[in-house]
C-alpha cells in the first residue's frame, strides 16, 4: 500500500463520513473502467483499507450504544448494548 493511501486512511485524520465519501469516490473511479492495472490495484487496496476503517468506526460506535430495558419494577433503565 502506498504512503498516500496510508495517509488518507489514518484514523486520526478521517472521520467515518470522510472515509465513506472517499470510498464512494474510489468505487466510482474503479467502476469507470478507465484505469490501468496498476492504478486499479492501488484503488482496490485503498478501498480495502477504507472499508476496514469504516468497519472499525462502526464497531466502536456499536460498543457505545446503550439499550433501554424494562426493570422488574416496571421502570426503564439503560445498559450496555
Amino acid at each position: 500500500m502506498s504512503d498516500k493511501i496510508n495517509q488518507t486512511t489514518e484514523k486520526s485524520e478521517l472521520s467515518f463520513e470522510e472515509a465513506l465519501a472517499r470510498l464512494e469516490r474510489v468505487v466510482r473511479e474503479l467502476e469507470g473502467g478507465n484505469q490501468n492495472l496498476d492504478r486499479s490495484l492501488e484503488l482496490f487496496e485503498e478501498g480495502k483499507a477504507l472499508v476496514k476503517h469504516c468497519e472499525n468506526a462502526l464497531n466502536q460506535a456499536e460498543q457505545r450504544v446503550l439499550k433501554v430495558v424494562k426493570t422488574e419494577d416496571g421502570k426503564t433503565a439503560t445498559e450496555d448494548f
